[in-house]
């Protein structure tokens, strides 16, 4: 699960100026257990706050009951095309196959329409596999995002506009947010939560309503959690080794991003990790690539690539001297293909 330290790259969620009206949307085969835990969650959030800032309602397509995943009917409280919302979460539906999806995306066609059609200041979320629709409705054109593992090969085919980082289980920008996984709506509502009130108030929130923890990693890359990150500085620093291309990252090029000093950089990142700068973004980027291992079938020389090392060869000779394995021995212990 992610936090909201590892959107310090991206723009706030939303801008709160009134009670944000969230949609939740229902369409056919979708699955409504995340959108009633996503509302719960907002509950939560407007009694920590003693205000109501969020407003959630179920809206869909028409006004008619709308047969959700495992035969559930549930009726909305508005249609989609005459709700005067600020933002709208399409949670995933159930599928088991890459056809499975592309009949939903076509059985979907009018709804991809009006997602499509909204105005360009609402915001639109997405988690699992309704991130194939948002992507289908060209709302995630340019823009970063993720989806769930065994779809981001293909994603990256059928959207290759699309900017997708699926070694990130949840990528927030300015008006667009997207999540891997059946409880993608968690690291949307996190990141929603301590931007509108704060991190002290998520995590009051995960203590009394017992939400799942986060998964762990290879051993050469928990300390990378950004969950475990308190230090503003350490943050930006993660945000922005992730975006460089590994050829670029300097320790003058890291400290002149950060608007600060090599020698204060230095000394911060040796405080805080015992390592130096060079060695810590290294592992930073590094952690990038084993994140693609385990959630893509991309080649490593691909990832290499893509990630901006200078050879495909000093990638895979570094990541053996931080695991001990290989890439493709990595990917066989840890990829989820």
């Amino acid at each position: 699960m992610a936090t909201m330290a590892q959107y310090a790259n991206n723009q706030s969620i939303y801008v709160m100026r009134r009670p944000l009206r969230i949609g939740l949307l229902l369409y056919p085969r979708c699955m409504p257990a995340g959108l009633f835990a996503f509302a719960d969650l907002m509950h939560g959030a407007n009694r920590r706050a003693g205000q109501q800032l969020f407003e959630t309602r179920f809206v869909a397509l028409g006004d008619g009951s709308v047969e959700c995943a495992h035969g559930v009917k549930l009726k909305p409280s508005d249609p989609l095309l005459t709700a005067d919302l600020d933002a709208v979460l399409v949670p995933g539906l159930w599928a088991e196959s890459l056809h499975h999806i592309e009949e939903a995306v076509k059985q979907n066609k009018p709804l991809i329409a009006v997602l499509a059609g909204l105005r360009t200041t609402t915001a639109v979320w997405s988690y699992c596999t309704g991130v194939c629709l948002l992507a289908a409705s060209g709302r995630l054109n340019r823009q970063p995002a993720t989806v769930t593992w065994w779809l981001s090969d293909a994603m990256r085919k059928i959207h290759p506009k699309v900017a997708w980082q699926s070694e990130q289980t949840c990528v927030v920008n300015k008006l667009t947010a997207t999540a891997s996984g059946v409880n993608g709506y968690l690291p949307i509502a996190q990141a929603l939560i301590e931007q509108q009130i704060s991190a002290e108030a998520y995590r009051d929130l995960t203590k009394l309503m017992v939400l799942p923890r986060p998964e762990r990693t290879h051993q050469a890359f928990q300390s990378l959690h950004l969950v475990e990150q308190t230090d503003g500085m350490l943050r930006a620093l993660h945000a922005l080794v992730q975006r460089l291309p590994a050829a670029d990252i300097t320790v003058s090029r890291l400290a002149s991003g950060l608007n600060t000093t090599e020698r204060t950089l230095a000394r911060k990142v040796s405080a805080l990790t015992g390592c130096g700068v060079s060695a810590y973004a290294r592992k930073i980027k590094l952690n990038q690539v084993s994140e693609r291992l385990i959630m893509t079938t991309v080649p490593a020389s691909t990832i290499s690539a893509e990630l901006g090392f200078c050879s495909d060869s000093g990638m895979r000779r570094m990541f053996k001297e931080l695991t001990a394995l290989t890439p493709a021995q990595y990917r066989q212990l840890f990829g989820r293909n």
